[in-house]
């Protein structure tokens, strides 16, 4: 026998894979097969094995084998026999038999142990009571006939009929009621045996009961399912009788019940098995996992009461009058109805509901074998244990039972359209108020309110109309009664509140109790009688026009509105998930919305609040573009960039700057790769507008006016050359007015220009050259560049007011200081929360940034050196993570500094723009330091030592002191707190700028050098000015022509000295 996968009707139970016996088998044979013993059909030898195909599906448990006959013992207590059958020891009158045939057993008798001998079979039973009962079948042999019959048989086996008689079917041995508690029975050559066990204080009758109710529990639902079930599923009218709805509700319990009935067939064959092996609770599987049948019985329950409410029971009756006609004594008999004249319909509701009578059975016989043990004792605790749940599911199940009648009944009363709309298979009514208990406040006088409340919907009913409340998303509230004696009850729903009025305080109760039992039933899914929960997880769609209609919420409520995280998804596509406040999105989310002509996907992730993207976030869209930046109301709105470009992967487009109302108002940086172009100026509505600078990839500078979008007004133009016009512009880089044109050797051209720079230009004026003309007028036109542009003070406006706003403030240094610092600690918490939920990203340098930022350097009294050091520590700590206002003003400044200076900014004329864009980052970044340390004096303002102020407090007016000249204190200034933290992070864009400012300059000072290196170490003195008597030179006297040398030890020594002079300078000045 081979046990194979376990493919039960209606699915498995995984866990019985490994816990249970499979009844899935197949039986295999080989060997001598003269008499059909192999079971094949032949008499042939088999040399390999081969498997008996008859016995296939017939749920095999056991074989066993005789001298020259076989016995297959199946899961349903049948016994199937095959081989040589001269006595009978198959058990019927087939001679020889060489395939299985079922032995003739009488009505009633379930066989579960056999054994086989030479010439007979030996077959365990059970009978009526629970004591077990032995069969024979095969050759009668007297007492004293043994031996003569074993030399017949070896003088000649062809003679099929041997003396001493045979049976011709199994009889039953009448003293086997003397042997006890019979385990197992063996058979060999002509003897029999049987084991028997001592009944101890009933324990082994409580086992035998046990085992011998589950095989007579299983004979019954396998009869069940093969003679009414599979015939009715397969009646080719059943679907047009039921229709498609029930239907699939019947195939549902048909799976329910295949499935309850195979876990039945395995638990028998378990138990038997156990009765031939322990016979103890180790191996009683009902015991140790009786979760398996508690689910399994639930489920089945759950099956039989969805179907009678769908009145499919009653849908049957013609459907089993085509099977069973109009006596179906068969659904009578299996049923174990006795009523007479009872409907066809009534006996399969009694028929499904019959195997939910056997959890009780179980219950009882658990509690037998819990007698049978200590009081004390582990065992007995197991089995009052497991006693107990399965009582407990008989009270449920039999409570069940009645819901799903009262809830059949109810619909039979119903109107005819709303129960086809209404009535679901999972929902059972739990009360309604058709009498008038309840009634809706302020309804009309001739209106019709009815509310049903089932176990997953409050319904009100108004004539035609309906309208469900699922449980899940619903909320209710006692009125408290004033002199009005209104007995109400207020309703919310995600969408509706309104109020109920019960007839009576008892009512009012009554309903209140229903509902929030109800509530938390659907819930938890269990049958606690408790509170509802005020914040609970339920999925919900809106109904009602707005911009919710049709989408569906799944997550977080509290009192009928989203409130926590959850996901918000709309019937075109659109998706929200994050967090929730007061029914809106509010806190960190991320939005997708489809846009079908490009066949991608806006999306947005950031801050939220009101329902509305506001705060810092990144929105990517469709077409390609990227915004990263602030948010107000839904729209763009503060400091932001915008990628954009068919390259905006390596390099796109970016505009950086300030938005107001989704458009670029105010000062901003862009690069535009299309042009080689970057602007850096004044916004409004999307177009260049006041004051601005432009350079390009080829060396060209512009400052000036701009009017929608174009260079427009005064202006002034500076090309690679140091060539330069200054004057009136109509069009980007088209001269149009009053101006004058500056060549690099400082001739100019002054008059009227017009044309646009680089293709040729008209001119009407005068052209001079100074420095041909003495006219006592210096021509000559230095350009001053910087007077045409944006002032560093009114650059990046928005980004220091979000500062501002993140501490609390309105406006620069208007607000509380302890708000400042409680909305640094809530954000200093938020991210590092938010972090700390992500391991991954916090590093461990961070960790400790985060922990110095907890301890705020505040002091009482003046401000002294050591306090300084203490906030200029704070500083560089706060500086160093994004996470803190401070160090996300810094990171955003960084960012915008070096978009600006970078690449196509790279211009040396913007370096005086670049300093004193910095300077302007120090004096507004002090603003804010001196708002949160109001005791940091002003620029410029001296800080004292604390301990030379000690001192001088101490002796006040000591005329003996010497004096002593007073320890210099350390003077307040932006650049000494601030720039250590600016300077490395700006300085690369800047020292380009420089050095190719400096570039000529640097190009010549090294020509001189490397021609002075060239030089010998004499002829440098001399060029220096250095006096002769300075000069390290030898004292030997040189002869003619001989050149002096330098010797290397007077140059350490003159070395050596120099040093030490500078040191002594330099004591001297500090004492000084």
């Amino acid at each position: 026998m081979r046990a194979v996968a376990l493919t039960p009707l209606g699915g498995a139970v995984p866990e019985t894979k490994e816990l249970l016996p499979s009844l899935q088998t197949e039986v295999w044979s080989w060997g001598r097969g003269e008499h059909g013993q192999l079971g094949h059909g032949d008499c042939s030898d088999q040399p390999q094995p081969l498997c008996i195909k008859s016995l296939n599906n017939k749920e095999v448990v056991r074989v066993v084998a005789g001298a020259q006959h076989s016995l297959a013992l199946t899961a349903q207590c049948q016994v199937f026999s095959w081989g040589r059958n001269n006595c009978g020891q198959l058990g019927h009158m087939e001679t020889p038999s060489t395939v299985p045939r079922l032995a003739k057993m009488s009505e009633g008798i379930r066989v579960w142990d056999a054994s086989a001998g030479e010439r007979h079979s030996l077959l365990l039973a059970d009978g009526d009571c629970i004591q077990p009962i032995i069969y024979y079948s095969g050759q009668q042999v007297k007492d004293g006939e043994e031996d003569e019959e074993e030399g017949v048989a070896q003088e000649g086996e062809g003679d099929e009929r041997q003396a001493g008689g045979y049976t011709q079917q199994p009889v039953l041995l009448p003293f086997c009621m003397n042997l006890g508690y019979v385990s197992s029975v063996s058979a060999g050559g002509g003897r029999c045996m049987a084991l028997s066990d001592r009944n101890m204080m009933g324990l082994i009758a409580s086992f035998h009961e046990l085992a011998s109710t589950e095989r007579k529990f299983y004979g019954k639902l396998y009869n069940i399912k093969t003679q009414v079930i599979r015939p009715l599923l397969e009646l080719e009218s059943l679907s047009s009788a039921l229709g498609q709805a029930s239907l699939g509700v019947l195939q549902t319990l048909a799976g329910q019940f295949g499935h309850l009935c195979h876990l039945t067939g395995q638990h028998s064959a378990s138990l038997t098995s156990n009765l031939r092996r322990c016979r103890g609770l180790q191996g009683l599987l009902i015991l140790e996992h009786h979760d398996i049948f508690l689910d399994s019985y639930s489920d089945y329950c759950s099956a039989v009461g969805n179907f009678q409410v769908m009145g499919g029971f009653q849908s049957l009756a013609k459907p089993l009058l085509d099977v069973f006609g109009k006596s179906p004594e068969l659904l009578q008999r299996l049923s174990e109805c006795s009523e007479e004249n009872t409907t066809a319909p009534d006996l399969m509701v009694a028929l499904f509901y019959l195997p939910l009578r056997h959890v009780q059975e179980y219950g009882r016989l658990l509690l037998k074998l819990a007698t049978c043990y200590e009081a004390n004792s582990e065992d007995y605790k197991k089995l009052q244990d497991s006693w107990s749940k399965f009582e407990a599911l008989s009270l449920q199940l039999k409570r069940r039972r009645k819901e799903a009648e009262f809830t059949f009944h109810f619909w039979k009363s119903f109107p005819g359209k709303m129960t086809d709309s209404l009535r679901k298979p999972q929902r059972r009514l739990i009360c309604e108020s058709s009498n008038k208990a309840l009634t809706l406040q302020n309804a009309g006088r001739f209106s019709v309110n009815w509310f049903i409340l089932f176990n997953d919907a409050l319904v009100h009913a108004q004539f035609s109309t309906h309208h469900i409340f699922p449980l899940a998303t619903l909320w209710v509230e006692p009125i408290p009664e004033d002199d009005s004696s209104l007995h109400g009850l207020k309703v919310i729903t995600p969408e509706e509140t309104f109020t109920l009025l019960a007839s009576s305080p008892s009512e009012k109760s009554k309903w209140l109790r229903a509902i929030n039992q109800a509530v938390d039933q659907a819930l938890s899914g269990t049958e606690q009688k408790s509170e509802p929960p005020i914040s609970r997880t339920a999925s919900y769609t809106f109904y009602k026009e707005g911009r919710l209609k049709e989408a569906t919420y799944e997550g977080c409520w509290v009192s009928g509105k989203p409130h926590g995280s959850g996901v918000l998804k709309w019937p075109d596509g659109r998706i929200y998930t994050g967090t929730f406040k007061n029914g809106l999105e509010d806190g960190f989310g991320e939005f997708s919305a489809p846009n079908k002509s490009l066949n991608k996907s806006d999306c947005y992730q950031g801050h939220w609040k009101d329902g509305k993207m506001h705060g810092p976030g990144t929105y990517r869209y469709a077409s390609g573009e990227v915004y990263d930046g602030s948010f107000q109301d839904g729209v763009r709105h503060g400091h932001g960039m915008l990628r954009s470009g068919k390259l905006n992967t390596s390099s796109p487009s970016v505009f950086i700057g300030q938005w107001l109302q989704d458009k670029k108002t105010g000062y901003g940086v862009f690069d535009d790769i299309t042009k080689g172009e970057k602007f850096m100026g004044m916004w409004q509505d999307h177009l260049r507008q006041g004051t601005g600078v432009v350079v390009t990839q080829f060396g060209l500078y512009y400052e000036g006016a701009f009017k929608d979008n174009k260079m427009a007004g005064t202006g002034v133009l500076v090309s690679e050359d140091d060539t330069t016009y200054e004057g009136d512009f109509s069009d980007d880089w088209t001269l149009s007015g009053k101006g004058v044109l500056t060549m690099a050797n400082g001739d100019y051209l002054e008059g009227s220009f017009s044309g646009e720079w680089g293709s040729g230009l008209k001119v009407t004026g005068s052209y001079f050259k100074p420095h041909l003309f003495d006219s006592g007028k210096d021509k000559t036109r230095a350009v001053k560049l910087g007077r045409l542009c944006v002032s560093a003070e009114e650059k990046w406006q928005a980004v220091f007011q979000e500062c501002w706003s993140q501490l609390g403030c309105e406006a620069p240094g208007r607000g509380e200081l302890l708000k400042a610092w409680e909305n640094i600690a809530v954000a200093l918490t938020s991210h590092r929360q938010h972090i700390q939920d992500s391991p991954g990203l916090m590093s461990l340098s961070h960790s400790k940034t985060l922990e110095g930022l907890e301890v705020v350097p505040h002091h009482e009294g003046p401000i002294t050196v050591e306090r300084y050091d203490d906030i200029r520590t704070y500083l560089l700590n706060a500086c160093d993570t994004p996470l803190h206002p401070l160090g996300q003003l810094v990171e955003t400044l960084v960012a915008v500094y070096r978009m600006t200076y970078v690449g196509v900014g790279a211009n040396r004329r913007l370096l005086p723009l670049a300093v004193t864009e910095i300077k302007s980052y120090l004096s507004r970044i002090f603003q804010i330091v001196r708002f949160l340390f109001p005791d940091v004096p002003e620029e410029g303002a001296l800080i004292p030592d604390s301990a030379s102020s000690f001192q001088m407090k101490k002796e006040p007016s000591a005329a003996d002191a010497p004096l002593e000249s007073p320890r210099p204190g350390l003077v307040a200034s932006s650049w000494a707190l601030l720039l250590p933290v600016l300077l490395p992070r700006l300085y690369p864009p800047l020292f380009t700028l420089y050095a190719l400012e400096k570039e000529k300059e640097d190009d010549l000072y090294w020509e001189c050098v490397l021609r002075l290196n060239k030089q010998p170490d004499l002829a440098l003195l001399a060029f220096l000015g250095v006096q002769q008597k300075f000069w390290p030179i030898s004292t030997s006297v040189p002869e003619a022509g001989d050149k002096q040398l330098v010797v290397s030890s007077t140059k350490d020594s003159c070395f050596a000295s120099a040093v030490e002079t500078l040191q002594q300078i330099r004591y001297h000045h500090l004492f000084i």
